[in-house]
């Protein structure tokens, strides 16, 4: 394929992240941007950056640039989409793409009305075994899912001036680690969860530092959810179907899940990509979708379903960032 002039906001660890992507497919980096012009030039320099912006704001209207990958922090997403679709550029932006659904569907207008792709970096739509599991289930050799189970917990420092509790920085489990397993469960349900329930425990800061979430269709599948900030959990999803079950572990960027056949109990591993490409396959599937036109493989309608979801249970929880408008 042709290949596109990307520019990268922010320098943080999953900005290096995609640097090495980058790197590992050959490519350079366009040019980076950030709030200190010190990081970006140290950050070029690093990984090779043609341009390291004094002002990142010049990358919104900088004609050398196709595509912006957006990594800075939940509460400045927003702003920064508006910025870079007005400026004609398509985005990738990492999870969670906006703050609630009023802010995804009117970046999403704007994009549209510009001709142009904006997605969400989530590893969920891209790696190569979920694309399999998916066929699999569409053609019916697994049989209809029915029920999901699905963990996440990380053990973060327990210190309130970190972003994961800070509400100034939109912090808290939903938005940083909920979106992976809602997206999940999302991918492998027939339709949006249309009944919700669940329960929170916020943080001194009052985001969310735990939650368990119980999610159900109109088709009667079901999914449960376990997040935590403050308790390690294996990144595990079991994905239970009629004719057997998938268990996966590290599934944020799972390259292979275990098959055990309902009937007879035989086991297979299913097995599919590198899950130290995820992000490759990110950059793949986005460039993909701005030289095709085709943007629906980046799966923006269940980025938006997952995002819905989340504006509902915040609402339930009563738990809205400053400055945020629902």
């Amino acid at each position: 394929m042709e290949q596109l002039n990307w520019a990268v906001l922010g320098t943080g660890a999953i900005a290096n992240e995609m640097a090495l992507a980058f790197k590992a497919m050959g490519r350079t980096l366009g040019a980076v941007g950030s709030r200190s012009p010190e990081k970006a030039a140290a950050f070029a320099k690093r990984y090779g950056a043609q341009k390291a912006y004094a002002d990142f704001r010049e990358m919104f209207t900088d004609p050398a640039v196709d595509v912006i990958y957006l990594a800075t922090p939940n509460n400045t997403h927003m702003e920064f989409l508006r910025a870079a679709l007005a400026g004609g550029k398509h985005v990738l932006c990492e999870k969670s793409i906006a703050l609630n659904s009023r802010e995804l569907a009117d970046a999403a207008r704007l994009a549209e009305q510009r001709g142009l792709v904006l997605a969400e970096a989530m590893t969920i739509w891209h790696m190569p075994l979920y694309k399999e599991l998916r066929r699999m289930v569409g053609a019916g050799e697994l049989g209809r899912v029915q029920m999901m189970t699905l963990n996440f917990g990380s053990f973060k420092e327990y210190d309130m001036q970190n972003r994961f509790f800070a509400p100034s920085l939109a912090g808290g489990a939903l938005l940083d680690i909920g979106v992976y397993a809602l997206s999940l469960a999302r991918g492998f349900m027939e339709s949006q969860p249309d009944r919700v329930l669940s329960q929170m425990r916020p943080a001194p800061t009052g985001v969310d530092e735990q939650a368990g979430i119980l999610l159900m269709n109109r088709q009667g599948q079901m999914a449960t959810l376990a997040l935590s900030l403050h308790a390690k959990q294996p990144k595990r999803a079991m994905i239970s179907c009629e004719k057997g079950y998938l268990e996966i572990l590290e599934y944020p960027r799972a390259d292979r899940a275990l098959w055990v056949d309902a009937a007879t109990g035989a086991q297979r591993v299913l097995a599919a990509g590198e899950a130290a490409s995820a992000l490759q396959y990110e950059l793949e599937d986005m460039e993909r979708a701005v030289l095709t036109g085709d943007a629906g493989p980046m799966r923006l309608g269940e980025t938006a379903d997952v995002m819905a979801l989340m504006t509902t249970l915040r609402r339930e929880w009563g738990l809205q960032y400053p400055g945020e408008v629902w």
